[in-house]
């Protein structure tokens, strides 16, 4: 398995983030010397995974899993570092070693592409849920990300940043097939393919649905308990307004490019 160094200027001319390349997908440098142990790493049946290309809605999705899996108190979880309860799988820290020896059932998330988590996921019992979210709206909130963190530190304009992103220049490779190979998984009897505007259509209908997949039963008290803390979790995470100018932008640079055509009208969307 090849890897081969590639940089990403945070503006023209000058190189602030590196990244490398595996198998053709860009990858963020702490990937790195990693990639076959993710390939062998030990799955267990009762493991759940949740998979999202970066600022699909994660946050938001591990909560609502976190709630629904664990039937845990939402009052409880206000209090609770949920990011600790799931480890990413190809981050630092905890690291691979620490994930492995985690008790069961472990909830573990990861950005990476279908192709690149362990093998035992594509043939075994383990649960993966997996969301994709509408690219006009995560580009923002990918650009934001990217101006935000002093390791990313980019500067470049918003328009670079879209040039970048469709043609597979940032972190994770390509959005589009990385939502294609969960979409051709999507009927897989360990595989729920969720969408993140759903969260705001039809709320009650995705709870119910991570509930059915996980195998959990909750009566009717219970379940709207459960959509009622989502809401509140929604209305504090999200500002639809502040994507509002951006996405705008976006859509007109899209529109000028050939390979959005594929995925106009597409179900996935």
């Amino acid at each position: 398995m090849a890897e081969s160094e590639c940089e990403t200027p945070s503006t023209p001319g000058e190189f602030e983030s590196k990244y490398f390349e595996y198998n053709g997908v860009r990858l963020p440098p702490f990937c790195r010397g990693k990639m076959e142990e993710i390939a062998n790493f030990p799955v267990r049946d009762s493991d759940v995974w949740i998979v999202t290309y970066p600022k699909s809605g994660t946050s938001l999705l591990q909560e609502v899993v976190y709630l629904v899996s664990q039937g845990a108190d939402p009052d409880e979880i206000g209090l609770m570092n949920i990011d600790e309860q799931l480890p990413v799988l190809e981050y630092p820290q905890p690291g691979l070693d620490i994930i492995k020896e985690l008790t069961s059932p472990r909830l573990i998330k990861s950005h990476l592409p279908y192709r690149f988590l362990p093998s035992d996921l594509h043939s075994g019992e383990s649960k993966i849920i997996y969301m994709a979210r509408n690219p006009k709206d995560l580009v923002v909130a990918y650009y934001q990300f990217h101006r935000s963190l002093r390791t990313m530190s980019y500067r470049g304009t918003f328009q670079e940043f879209c040039r970048r992103f469709m043609n597979d220049k940032l972190g994770y490779g390509s959005w589009f097939e990385h939502v294609q190979e969960f979409w051709q998984h999507h009927m897989d009897s360990n595989v729920l393919f969720l969408k993140y505007e759903d969260m705001h259509k039809d709320l009650a209908t995705l709870v119910e649905q991570l509930a059915r997949f996980l195998g959990i039963a909750y009566d009717k008290a219970q379940l709207e308990s459960m959509v009622e803390h989502c809401h509140q979790l929604i209305d504090q995470c999200c500002n639809a307004d502040a994507l509002s100018v951006a996405r705008g932008r976006c859509q007109n640079l899209c529109k000028r490019s050939p390979r959005w055509d594929v995925f106009n009208g597409n179900p996935l969307l």
